[in-house]
């Protein structure tokens, strides 16, 4: 009996051996073992596409598959967004987005996902400061200046944003809510629409972010008042903080997020993550996006992407509320 016994205990062992492959392999840890698609809901050429291609052109020279942007358009980030909150939980198909996913609950009754129950945050990218912007000619210099001006001519001034419930629109609203002062809102489709009734005084007042603002900066043809970031930005060394500026605590970003159908095994997630982060350290890529404005993140986890995006959602959900915002 003993005989046996150690037989079939000697079989079993073999047997789960032959399956722990598998069963690694089912678990993803052989990821990637097929091309993995990025879907960007935004435009190609765009200021969310750039990051991403280069992003994924590095990930496909490190991995031995390669990592092909979509980008899948339309409503929004919805429809893009819900390609990959219904794909398989593999891996092979990932999200890159921006601040507007934090918003959609809070903009939309009705959606075909829950961008919290659906998704799983891998890698927060990096953050671009907004900058709260007026016309060269406007009669602010200083941030205190500008709510001066505000509060003693509530509703008299004009602010121009991307688009109602865009990430323009809500920082702008954080701004006067924060003040304690109004202004009225005018959307347009994108902030570079807008620049021209900024520049001419038409709209005089905007808050934009600083990758947008930069260039109309330099040209003098924008006077940047503050930016809304915790430390100055090394691209505009003579526009303070709003901390400095004497509003602490008034701060708003867009920022860039791969994330991940909710249920992607925790070994597959894990493992695009440390892939994010490898080529967010290469040397050039984070010059790259420092030019394009972006404080870059190469040492984030799962975790506290999944926290940070907590964070934000709570942050513009309550000014959406406040704000009484609509989407377009």
């Amino acid at each position: 009996m003993t005989a046996k016994l150690h037989r079939r205990t000697l079989g079993a062992a073999a047997l789960a051996g032959l399956a722990l492959p598998g069963s690694l392999r089912a678990q993803g840890t052989d990821w990637p073992n097929q091309p993995v698609r990025l879907i960007v809901p935004f435009a190609a050429g765009g200021p969310t596409d750039i990051p991403a291609r280069l992003i994924a052109e590095r990930m496909s020279n490190t991995l031995p598959q390669r990592v092909i942007v979509e980008n899948r358009t339309g409503a929004g980030v919805i429809v893009g967004s819900e390609v990959v909150a219904k794909a398989p939980k593999d891996g092979y198909t990932l999200l890159y987005n921006t601040v507007a996913h934090s918003v959609l609950s809070a903009l939309f009754a009705r959606l075909p996902f829950d961008p919290v129950a659906d998704f799983k945050p891998v890698a927060l990218v990096g953050v671009i400061p907004m900058v709260i912007a007026v016309n060269k000619d406007f009669p602010a210099t200083t941030l205190a200046e500008l709510v001066a001006v505000l509060r003693a001519n509530p509703n008299r001034y004009d602010y121009a944003s991307s688009g109602n419930g865009g990430a323009l629109h809500l920082a702008t609203e954080l701004f006067l809510k924060t003040a304690g002062v109004q202004a009225n809102h005018v959307p347009y489709r994108g902030s570079a629409a807008a620049m021209p009734d900024v520049m001419s005084g038409r709209v005089p007042i905007i808050v934009d972010v600083a990758a947008s603002a930069l260039p109309y900066i330099d040209r003098g043809e924008l006077r940047g008042i503050a930016v809304m970031n915790d430390s100055r930005m090394p691209q505009l060394p003579a526009v303070p903080t709003t901390a400095e500026a004497g509003m602490p605590g008034l701060t708003a970003s867009t920022w860039h997020m791969v994330l991940a159908p909710a249920g992607t095994p925790a070994a597959v997630v894990a493992k695009v993550n440390a892939e994010v982060n490898k080529v967010l350290a290469m040397p050039e890529v984070e010059r790259r996006l420092t030019e394009l404005a972006m404080q870059v993140n190469s040492t984030s986890t799962p975790d506290s992407a999944t926290a940070w995006l907590a964070s934000e959602t709570e942050k513009w959900t309550r000014i959406v509320r406040e704000a009484d915002i609509k989407a377009n």
